[in-house]
């Protein structure tokens, strides 16, 4: 696995092929749409949909914990994709196994718009539920991308990708990460969201991850310069 070191607000981040963002002197992994169940609610609705997306997505969770020694994980929004997925047999079962083995880890979810419908996540689960924003100084965590002077804002909900296109006119849509001076949009985690064609606006960074690394597009190197300057007292709200 190869990860891509940014300075952001003043801090040391880092960028994970695992579709994850990792800030090691927060001790925290923050991950957006993750979308718990989605395979579980088509098969309910009587599409025949192969299982296993969720016991995957773990996997990979697992993967992006143990690496980085996080102690805290943020989901940003959008953890069960619906009431059916959360109620699923075969889901629960798999998560309730999962949160077994990570007992000391603490878990933040701040509300997206499918977590308003499917409701919170079991009791069982132990995940601490907020609305948005939340702070963290410095940075500012909600689902849906907004800007504010107050922090820097981390975001999911759009589900970004980029289209790559070779010489033989092959194309493909990776997901990515998106970085402005005051807002970065991460990649959606779970492995069956789908992904929204996104553009290169002026100011803002992509970063596509192709497989087992992240790679800045259009850019060379591994570390990047700080996209904004670190915040002077950030408020402690």
């Amino acid at each position: 696995m190869s990860d891509l070191c940014l300075q952001v607000a003043g801090e040391e981040i880092h960028l994970l092929p695992e579709r994850a963002l990792f800030w090691p002197r927060g001790d925290m992994l923050v991950a957006a749409d993750l979308h718990w169940g989605k395979a579980a609610t088509f098969r309910a609705a009587g599409i025949p949909i192969p299982g296993g997306t969720t016991s995957s997505d773990l996997a990979r969770l697992d993967t992006a914990l143990d690496r980085t020694g996080a102690r805290r994980l943020v989901v940003l929004g959008d953890l069960f994709h619906a009431r059916a997925g959360r109620v699923a047999t075969q889901t629960v079962a798999d998560l309730r196994r999962w949160r077994r083995l990570r007992t000391e880890l603490e878990i933040l979810l701040v509300r997206g718009n499918h977590d308003r419908h499917a409701g919170d996540p079991p009791d069982h689960l132990r995940i601490n539920c907020v609305n948005a924003p939340a702070f963290i100084p410095p940075f500012i965590l909600r689902h849906e991308p907004h800007e504010a002077a107050a922090g820097y804002t981390l975001a999911g909900h759009v589900h970004p990708g980029l289209v790559l296109t070779g010489p033989g006119l092959q194309r493909e849509r990776l997901p990515c990460f998106i970085f402005g001076a005051r807002l970065a949009v991460l990649p959606a985690f779970g492995s069956f969201t789908g992904l929204v064609s996104v553009d290169l606006v002026g100011g803002e960074r992509l970063f596509i991850v192709a497989e087992d690394e992240v790679v800045p597009v259009g850019e060379a190197g591994v570390c990047q310069p700080p996209l904004m300057p670190p915040l002077v007292s950030p408020p402690r709200l």
